[in-house]
């Protein structure tokens, strides 16, 4: 945030935001627009409608009640058939249905605007439906904000081709996620289109920072990825927005903890684990003697996940587990949880918006990917030191692969008892602050963008 040290630049920019769905892409974008806000920029949020999910919904409410000054104008989708797209992922089939509206509202919602717009920056969900319309009828440039790790922007830069990755050598054909290798998944083809993209986008910003990721980053823009890429600026972390709700009861339990004691479980809001998995998960738990906080996800969308906690252990858990234990089935603010000095470890499923929140709050991860970017993002996170790769134990979300309650117990004291993680993880939390303090490199970056758009 500016301090009476570092103004905001004058004269101030104007700049459109449009975030795809699904809360791993909104949350960044609204924690960018209010990045902007702080240093005086003019923000409008363009607001694809209707919502899949409940959390994105109250999100978006939370963010225009706190931020009077952000102008919101509403995308409401055209009509689309489900049936035209080969899938059944109900953000996949939003992100198809905004990319194919994009264009055709754009252009009626943002060319009356007064004053103009300076830049326009989309998802990269949505680059290859965006970023033409941007520059031949809207006349702006056109940026990405990247929503995951720099790893895996040079991984789409140079996909099919996930073998020997400048910057990221960490990266093998064993990441490459599944979905990717069937040429007909609608989401196969929109990571595709959109990383074809890249090259015709004026910049990408990137929620990282340099002593996260410094080989990937210096070889994106050196060239050594993808010749002619645009600029990449790290930009992050991006800092949470917090809430003006009520304190929530799991803040309130954290109360009564003692300091670094609690591992936090949590797998985004997007993961679903299989109840098979979900009962060997609270084997590991209760067999680890440790304090827990567990946010337990079973459906995709969180409107459909309705079965209770009774419902889903029935073998006397919750009973024998609630002196040190805290499970709970809503939407959380992660971020307040991770700061709080009652948390030692985070076990994630390595979502981008999860890892830059540890880093940012020095807290170890064990990280336990899942599906997507989460292999790649994990193996930023091992590289980095912060935290531990649970190996063999990904791409099982689906039931198909199961871990024993054993060896979950077992992962769980390793990263407890691993005094050299948390070492490293106190290390990246500074180096965090200083990324976005004064004179801070992705502060500065971000001010020469701004200071870039006003000129526009």
């Amino acid at each position: 945030m500016p301090s009476s040290a570092d103004p905001a630049p004058q004269p101030s920019a104007h700049v459109a935001i449009l975030p795809s769905a699904g809360m791993a892409h909104v949350t960044p974008f609204l924690r960018f627009a209010s990045s902007l806000v702080s240093f005086g920029c003019r923000v409008t949020l363009l607001r694809p409608l209707p919502i899949v999910s409940s959390a994105e919904s109250l999100q978006f409410s939370d963010f225009l009640s706190s931020h009077p000054s952000v102008h919101c104008l509403d995308l409401h989708l055209l009509p689309f058939d489900p049936s035209s797209a080969n899938s059944t992922d109900p953000f996949c089939l939003q992100l198809e249905s905004i990319s194919r509206s994009a264009p055709h509202l754009l252009p009626d919602l943002l060319l009356p605007l007064d004053p103009k717009p300076s830049a326009l920056v989309t998802d990269i969900s949505l680059a290859s439906s965006v970023a033409p319309v941007s520059r031949a009828r809207l006349n702006l440039p056109c940026f990405i904000l990247f929503i995951s790790s720099s790893s895996m922007l040079s991984f789409l830069a140079r996909f099919p081709n996930a073998d020997d990755i400048p910057g990221s050598p960490f990266v093998d054909a064993s990441m490459v996620p599944p979905v990717l290798r069937d040429p007909n998944n609608l989401f196969a083809q929109q990571f595709s289109a959109n990383g074809a993209a890249l090259v015709a986008t004026d910049g990408v910003l990137v929620n990282t920072f340099d002593a996260l990721e410094p080989r990937a980053l210096a070889a994106l823009n050196q060239g050594e990825v993808l010749e002619g890429l645009p600029h990449v600026f790290a930009i992050g972390p991006l800092k949470p927005l917090g809430s003006k709700r009520a304190r929530a009861m799991e803040l309130e339990w954290l109360d009564q903890q003692p300091e670094r004691s609690v591992v936090y479980v949590s797998f985004g809001s997007r993961t679903a684990l299989s109840e098979a998995q979900i009962k060997e998960l609270a084997r590991g738990l209760e067999r680890s003697g440790f304090r827990f906080m567990w946010v337990v996800k079973m459906k995709i969308v969180d409107k459909e996940d309705e079965e209770g906690l009774e419902g889903l252990f029935r073998d006397g858990f919750m009973e024998r587990v609630k002196e040190r234990g805290l499970v709970v089935k809503h939407w959380v603010e992660q971020g307040e949880i991770l700061a709080h000095r009652a948390v030692a470890a985070f076990m994630s499923h390595s979502g981008w918006n999860s890892v830059t929140e540890a880093a940012m709050h020095g807290v170890p991860m064990l990280v336990w990917p899942l599906g997507g970017d989460q292999r790649i993002n994990a193996g930023v996170v091992e590289a980095s030191g912060m935290g531990r790769l649970l190996k063999g134990w990904e791409w099982g979300c689906g039931g198909e692969k199961v871990v024993a309650g054993e060896v979950i117990e077992e992962a769980l004291r390793e990263i407890m008892e691993d005094v050299s993680v948390g070492a490293v993880a106190s290390c990246m939390k500074d180096e965090a602050v200083r990324a976005v303090g004064v004179g801070g490199s992705s502060r500065d970056r971000l001010t020469g963008l701004i200071e870039k758009w006003s000129k526009c």
